[in-house]
């Protein structure tokens, strides 16, 4: 047994049960570990927790879900894996991706799942109570109080009402050049969330670690991509 592997299975079995029930097909452990699974993806699972995160955010075979500014592909993988053939999942890149080299290696990621589109528009203008679950990962520090507002409208209007989103991303802390970092502030993103009307459920520390102490940029080796990050759970009311 490979060490990744052994890192995957020691970690969701350490899972406890939190949040929303979730019924996920049945291989996603068998996708998660499988070849044809990029290794790059496998290294950051000790510290992103797919497993448990699709199950706090209560993710089920057959729904259909939207990543967010998927960048990557790595939740996009793991939400393709969480809802099986039955399933349907939006990777939303938005229409920037299409600058870089028309957007040829979003539309790989797309093109290597078989329940999976590339969607390359922005979220406000995908159709309206749609979405059964949503996640938005790593992008809000990119934000400001100005645009929060139209970012988390547009979430809002997607989903499905009682759909659910999990909005991640890197935490800073007061006096920082947070916004330098790649980090923001837990109580921006708070207030961002409810303003748009979503209801918080969980604000879970499924993905804080101690081996951050907020004074570096996230990139910085010292941390090995274990870097403390919020997450929030939040529901559309109905």
């Amino acid at each position: 047994m490979s060490f990744i592997k052994k890192i995957f299975i020691c970690t969701c079995l350490s899972f406890v049960a939190v949040g929303a029930n979730a019924d996920m097909a049945p291989d996603f452990m068998d996708k998660m570990l499988s070849e044809n699974r990029p290794e790059a993806d496998k290294v950051r699972d000790g510290s992103r927790r797919p497993y448990q995160v699709m199950s706090l955010l209560g993710v089920d075979a057959g729904m259909t879900v939207m990543d967010i500014g998927a960048g990557g592909g790595w939740y996009t993988r793991v939400l393709s894996a969480a809802v099986g053939s039955q399933g349907k999942v939006i990777a939303q890149f938005g229409p920037r991706a299409l600058q870089r080299n028309n957007g040829q290696a979003q539309k790989d990621v797309a093109a290597s799942l078989d329940n999976t589109e590339a969607y390359f528009e922005n979220v406000a203008d995908y159709a309206p109570n749609s979405i059964d679950r949503a996640v938005t990962a790593l992008n809000i520090h990119h934000n400001n109080s100005e645009r929060a507002g139209p970012y988390f409208q547009a979430i809002f209007d997607v989903l499905k009402p009682g759909g659910m989103v999990a909005v991640i991303d890197h935490i800073g802390i007061e006096g920082m050049e947070n916004g330098m970092m790649h980090r923001m502030l837990k109580s921006d993103a708070r207030a961002w969330i409810e303003n748009s009307g979503l209801e918080i459920v969980e604000d879970s520390d499924l993905l804080r670690t101690s081996a951050d102490d907020h004074s570096r940029s996230i990139s910085d080796p010292i941390y090995a991509r274990d870097v403390d990050r919020f997450i929030f759970v939040a529901r559309k009311p109905g």
